[in-house]
């Protein structure tokens, strides 16, 4: 093959032909890597921006409440009435509120919380920071002697790694909530019992594993956000860019992390 005739998408580097869109992603790995690293040097030293940090914990938390309640609880009612005719076919609705438990702890609350956090709170970052970006805000902080790191990045990925548990636990409750009514309404079973069946079903290593997951999520979320908005193109357009790809890496991302902690889970857990 001549290498003067070799196609326009690639590159060659000594003996070896490396495609442009590799070689990209390897670069996007790398800055990933060292935007990662400066927020663990970051993270445990002072000063603190505690101001920041409190704010973004109502922003990330407080603003996500009632998306997250009515989500949590139509998840809830969803899931019990899908779930009801198979457990009926074979007399087993008294099962239900254990299903009910094991279902939305294990799994779908850390899962809802997260992507319903994902669509709220990656984009909000990351257009948040691509418009200081594409304003130059960044810019004039570093030039006034503050760390933009610090005061932007560090105080919102704090915020999200801390917040999306406590979310997932109220997600938890209100999807319980949501499952009761259903169930009470069809079977008349009593609160005390419903709840005492739910308790039953779920062991600590259920509760531990969902808000492990949960700190990772939001890790990833206040991450993934952060990453996109601080690194934004120049433009109006890079801010909508870094929104939209925002949101759609954190949530690729949490079904990763989701599939390799169901891995590790049912490895840990004993039958």
């Amino acid at each position: 093959m001549d290498p003067n005739n070799q196609p326009p998408d690639v590159t060659r580097t000594g003996k070896y032909v490396i495609s442009p869109g590799l070689d990209r992603m390897f670069t996007n790995l790398s800055d990933v890597h060292r935007f990662v690293t400066r927020f663990f040097k970051e993270v445990f030293f002072p000063p603190y921006e505690w101001k920041e940090i409190i704010k973004q914990f109502y922003e990330i938390g407080v603003r996500s409440l009632p998306l997250i309640s009515l989500t949590g609880f139509i998840t809830g009612i969803v899931f019990t009435n899908q779930s009801r005719p198979s457990l009926s076919e074979f007399g087993a609705t008294s099962w239900l509120p254990s299903l009910i438990s094991v279902a939305i702890v294990r799994a779908m609350a850390p899962l809802v919380t997260a992507l319903i956090a994902a669509g709220r709170v990656a984009s909000s970052i990351g257009a948040e920071l691509g418009s200081m970006k594409v304003t130059e805000q960044i810019d004039a902080m570093e030039v006034s002697a503050t760390n933009p790191f610090k005061f932007l990045v560090v105080s919102r990925v704090l915020a999200t790694t801390l917040m999306i548990p406590a979310l997932t636990l109220y997600t938890i409750f209100v999807a319980l909530l949501g499952g009761y009514i259903n169930v009470h309404q069809n079977e008349l079973t009593s609160f005390a019992t419903y709840f005492d069946q739910v308790f039953g079903a779920i062991t600590f290593l259920d509760i531990f594993s969902s808000l492990i997951k949960s700190f990772v999520f939001g890790f990833t979320i206040g991450v993934v956000g952060c990453y996109k908005g601080y690194n934004s193109s120049k433009g109006t357009e890079g801010v909508g860019k870094a929104a939209n790809s925002a949101v759609v890496t954190a949530m690729f991302l949490i079904f990763i992390e989701e599939l390799l902690s169901l891995q590790i889970i049912t490895a840990l857990r004993p039958y």
